[in-house]
């Protein structure tokens, strides 16, 4: 289990990075470039009040943008390869300096072009010549209170020095300082324990090696909590300096309207999941019977429930089954996933210093790329479908879009990925019996529980711990911590799900919570993959159309109708109440294929 160095890795199985900048070198170049013309960027300062200006102006901006996403992006991933190299971390630490200072010089742009009028915006988005910024020019008309003067603008940009401070130092505590205690497994090999082995460990059939990874796991956060605390509760309170800063009623509010989302839907999903728990909590007693334990444990939630059906496969075997599942998307599809395995795209493999989990990101004009962290699972496999689907959402945005409306907002970012997955499990199903057949309901069972209500309970933390600042609550490692333990209880504790006093520290692990009001777009993203799969399954190619409808729409409309591209309307009760519906009529065909197999 010894975990290999970045020179030990096989080339096939690391990205190629050499398509966003040639080399370092040739980052250097284009820094220094960008540096240059970053410093033209005041020419349009007091000019924007006529059209000719602003055109030009905005298309000036997103020339030096893009060079920017380049370099942040390339060295980003660089360091992510290897969070110990110095060099890399210092290019970061570069390219965060640049951002800022390009921002300071740009910053009055945003309250220039607001401060004209809303009919002359409205007006400008209309016109052919400024349809790349249609979109984004309706929204600054509309959301014209939040913005401040120009003098206001730049002491905000300047706080850009280290507003991310907060996250970034998570990063480099979770990725690098963070120490596991090692322990003996039930074999009596040494564990050193990773993030990535970690949910292969609670996969493990062996109770006691789950319940010694869960309290390495946490004990390690335990450890460390105050300072984990300090640091969540800088990033809480920064985000609620921005948000009376640009006067919105709250957090909450401001990260909604920063993606031109409802609140209602917010509220909604978590109104909708709470009179839903009653269901997770039948299908928890249901894993408790089948595990044959008197009581559940945390660590009890994630070790598959049919012994020996889950595909510990490699990882090529892994690709041809997610090319084979989402084959209903069509031979484009299909062609864009053979390039994605085999050009360069893809890093797949556990290294020392890597970044832990998974992601897709890129730029403007290159393809995407995943990073893995492969584990021979069946979660694992859904992994890949998963982050590809981020990657070709990406990839047809940017082929369609201008660079102005290419980024998706984060509201959408998930579904394209859950699609995938979802396409995935259905392909699995189709054809399995018996044990494969249980273990993939009960797979299904499990994305529900970890992606609609695990993320709607984080979501809940969320809100409570920035509510508590709005509030001038204390906000500290007890606080914090008792929150979510709280908040466990509620989700867990009906359904004789012991409450392990160490998972009152698990909010401490997430590194999502420092991107506020993230997480419940995966609930959302699932509710709202699951009808677009349907679809696509019942009705074929004019389902897989108004898919690459909402695929190729990237950031040009509000996210909610390019989600109604594809079918789906969040703003009703119908995606909320159908996926609820899935997921009793998933568990009860599980309960009754087990109880037939018991009288048999």
């Amino acid at each position: 289990m010894k975990i290999k160095n970045r020179n030990e890795i096989e080339e096939k199985y690391k990205w190629r990075l050499e398509d966003i900048v040639p080399s370092d070198e040739d980052w250097e170049v284009m820094f220094k470039q960008t540096e240059k013309l970053g410093k033209e960027l005041g020419k349009f300062d007091g000019k924007l009040d006529k059209a000719e200006n602003i055109l030009e102006c905005l298309r000036f901006d997103d020339e030096v943008n893009g060079k920017l996403e380049r370099l942040y992006v390339y060295a980003k991933m660089r360091k992510d390869e290897d969070c110990s190299r110095e060099k890399y971390l210092a290019m970061v630490e570069r390219i965060n300096n640049l951002l800022v200072d390009l921002s300071q010089k740009s910053a009055y742009i945003q309250p220039q072009l607001a401060a004209n009028s809303k009919e002359f915006l409205f007006d400008l988005a209309k016109r052919e010549e400024f349809q790349d910024y249609s979109y984004s020019l309706t929204l600054m008309a509309k959301n014209k209170e939040h913005t401040l003067s120009t003098q206001e603008e730049v002491i905000l940009a300047k706080t850009g020095l280290f507003s991310g401070i907060f996250q970034e130092a998570f990063g480099m505590f979770d990725n690098l300082d963070i120490s596991f205690k090692s322990f003996k497994n039930s074999e009596g090999q040494k564990v050193e324990l990773s993030h990535g082995l970690y949910g292969l460990m609670l996969q493990s059939q062996s109770r006691s090696d789950r319940k010694k990874a869960f309290e390495s796991m946490f004990g390690a956060y335990r450890d460390m909590i105050n300072t984990v605390a300090s640091l969540y509760t800088g990033n809480v309170k920064k985000n609620l300096f921005y948000s009376q800063a640009r006067k919105y009623q709250n957090c909450l509010d401001r990260a909604t309207s920063a993606e031109d989302v409802p609140v209602s839907v917010y509220e909604k999903l978590v109104k909708c999941i709470e009179s839903s728990l009653s269901s997770l909590h039948k299908y928890l007693r249901y894993r408790r019977r089948q595990l044959g334990y008197k009581t559940l444990h945390l660590y009890d939630l994630h070790v598959p429930i049919v012994d020996g059906a889950s595909k510990g496969v490699e990882y090529e075997e892994a690709c041809e089954t997610v090319k084979k599942a989402l084959a209903p998307l069509g031979s484009e599809y299909a062609e864009l996933l053979n390039s994605a395995f085999s050009d360069g795209w893809i890093d797949v493999q556990e290294n020392k210093g890597k970044r832990s989990g998974a992601y897709s990101w890129g730029c403007y004009g290159v393809h995407p790329y995943v990073l893995l962290n492969y584990q021979k699972t069946t979660h694992d496999i859904f992994t890949i479908a998963h982050e590809l689907g981020h990657a070709m959402h990406s990839y047809y945005s940017n082929e369609n879009q201008p660079y102005a409306k290419a980024e998706y907002k984060i509201f959408v970012a998930e579904v394209a990925s859950t699609v995938n997955e979802v396409l995935l499990l259905r392909y699995m199903l189709c054809d399995a019996k018996g044990e494969e057949r249980k273990y993939l309901l009960s797979y299904l069972l499990d994305m529900f529980r970890t992606t609609v209500f695990r993320q709607t309970q984080f979501a809940q933390f969320e809100y409570t711990a920035h509510k508590y600042a709005e509030e001038g609550k204390p906000l500290n490692a007890q606080t914090l911590s008792d929150i979510y333990y709280k908040l466990n209880e509620k989700y867990y504790k009906t359904s004789g799900v012991v409450n392990d006093d160490l998972i009152r520290y698990e909010w401490a692990r997430i590194p999502h919570f420092y991107n506020a009001f993230y997480v419940y777009k995966y609930a959302t993203g699932l509710i709202s993959a699951i009808c677009i799969a349907d679809n696509i399954l019942e009705k074929g190619e004019s389902a897989v159309n108004d898919y690459k409808r909402f695929l190729k729409a990237g950031g040009s409309m509000p996210p909610v109708e390019i989600l109604k591209l594809a079918g789906v309307d969040l703003t009703s009760d119908a995606p909320y109440k159908q996926a609820m519906k899935i997921f009793d009529e998933t568990l009860d065909e599980l309960i009754n294929t087990e109880n037939q197999s018991a009288r048999i």
